[in-house]
């Protein structure tokens, strides 16, 4: 009875031992592949879905480069090749009459040169309703050369009956010769 039961512990014993050898040496890295696995698994679903959300962005993105494209195509024309900034300054004098704006002053300041482009600062200041001055910054948008408004500044009058005072610091563009 003795032996039949030191047989039985060496049994449990050696069955004990396979059970050990087979959790800590297949069981436990066989689940640790399995969590790297699903792991994984899960990023490329994320990255799958985050592709897909860009993927529909494709078109949205295409037309503002299309809307872009059509902006930017006269762009380069609007830069004149010589300075003719006498007629342009005559010209906003004549936006400004023509949109009544009142108390007008325009000075230019120093030629600032660069690379392929020169510009010369313009101080602008007059007075008038805001809807004249709305029309008058429309205007200034089409004429046919690049202006760059920098600053906007609008003071309403002292006695708050409806004029404007507007100091406006814009930059008009010539291309450098040579």
């Amino acid at each position: 009875m003795l032996y039949g039961r030191s047989q039985q512990i060496v049994i449990f014993g050696v069955a004990g031992a396979i059970i050990c050898v087979f959790v800590i040496f297949w069981y436990l890295p066989l689940r640790k592949k399995m969590r790297l696995v699903k792991l994984t698994k899960a990023e490329q679903v994320v990255t799958i879905a985050k592709g897909m959300a860009d993927a529909e962005q494709v078109p949205v993105l295409k037309e503002q480069l299309q809307k872009l494209q059509v902006e930017l195509e006269n762009y380069e024309s609007k830069i004149p090749d010589q300075r003719d900034f006498g007629s342009f300054l005559s010209r906003i004098t004549e936006l400004m009459n023509e949109h009544h704006l009142q108390e007008q002053s325009i000075e230019p300041g120093e030629v600032l040169a660069a690379d392929r482009f020169h510009c010369i600062p313009v101080s602008m200041q007059c007075k008038g309703r805001l809807t004249q001055l709305f029309n008058f910054y429309d205007r200034l948008q089409d004429l046919d050369r690049l202006v760059r408004i920098e600053q906007v500044k609008l003071m309403n009058d002292a006695g708050y009956g409806g004029q404007i005072s507007m100091e406006t610091k814009a930059v008009i563009y010539y291309r450098a010769q040579g």
